[in-house]
């Protein structure tokens, strides 16, 4: 015969259903969006490559909890949508339900802004190429702090500063500041090498880190990774995509088309 469980030591009185205030739910909602620096970095990157940029560079200090700053040439923003940049689900990626089906940005849920913003202080800077000049948009933890004019080219620039300062049981989890700045060096790598034809710069404590050619050239992409030796020996998987451009459909071929490098067993690393 089994004995049911019992009751608890010290049972809750219950308590009413009700509505979370806004500033708690922003809270739990950048929790599942931005885990660690890396987890802000990979929002940012995925927006600068959705405008259009080719040239992107981030800054760190501190592993990130002191500074994440990413610079891009991209498209920039309008001044008057800035501020609804930092709504939660507004996106410039889908309009409806139907265009889920057909998403190809890397971004579409409208969650990164509004996430990050929550758990930091966040300045966002942006010009368009038609206006004459950038605007400027501050908030500290998810509340507008400040907005003015300011020169500065094309593109945009997002600095996070004090990362979860707002929510110090979180910022007692993360890693030493090597650990986490080891965790965005890799996580640009990987950009790097999925996007050669953009060019990557890593500053960490005023020093250049890393820097991809953005030349389109994916072995070249690879040297920067993985070194001279290593990216000669990759081998070609697939065909390049001007191979593609000239090859003859195969039959039930579809749309999708794979290549890239892989390497031979003598240069295999442990994960």
């Amino acid at each position: 015969m089994n004995a049911l469980p019992l009751p608890p030591a010290n049972p809750q009185p219950p308590r009413s259903i009700h509505v979370l205030p806004d500033e708690v739910a922003a809270k739990i909602a950048a929790g599942e969006v931005i885990e660690r620096p890396a987890s802000v970095l990979r929002e940012l990157l995925d927006n600068a490559i959705d405008a259009g940029a080719r040239h992107i560079k981030v800054e760190l200090r501190n592993g990130g909890r002191d500074l994440i700053r990413v610079i891009d040439d991209g498209s920039g923003i309008a001044p008057e949508e800035m501020p609804r940049a930092f709504l939660r689900h507004a996106t410039s990626k889908i309009l409806t339900a139907e265009d889920l089906w057909a998403v190809t940005t890397l971004g579409f849920r409208g969650e990164a802004l509004y996430s990050i913003a929550a758990v930091s202080r966040t300045t966002l800077s942006s010009r368009r190429e038609e206006s004459p000049a950038g605007y400027e948009l501050s908030l500290e933890a998810g509340h507008v702090v400040s907005q003015s004019v300011r020169g500065m080219p094309t593109g945009t620039v997002v600095t996070v500063t004090g990362l979860f300062f707002n929510l110090p049981a979180r910022l007692k989890f993360l890693k030493s500041a090597p650990a986490e700045t080891a965790h965005i060096a890799a996580l640009v790598q990987q950009y790097a090498l999925a996007h050669p034809a953009i060019c990557f710069t890593l500053v960490n404590e005023g020093r250049q880190t890393f820097r991809s050619p953005g030349s389109g050239d994916l072995r070249e992409a690879a040297l920067c990774v993985y070194g001279a030796e290593t990216a000669r020996a990759l081998l070609p998987v697939g065909l390049e995509p001007e191979e593609l451009a000239g090859a003859p459909a195969l039959p039930d071929q579809g749309d999708i088309a794979v290549y890239g490098y892989t390497s031979p067993p003598a240069v295999s690393r442990k994960l």
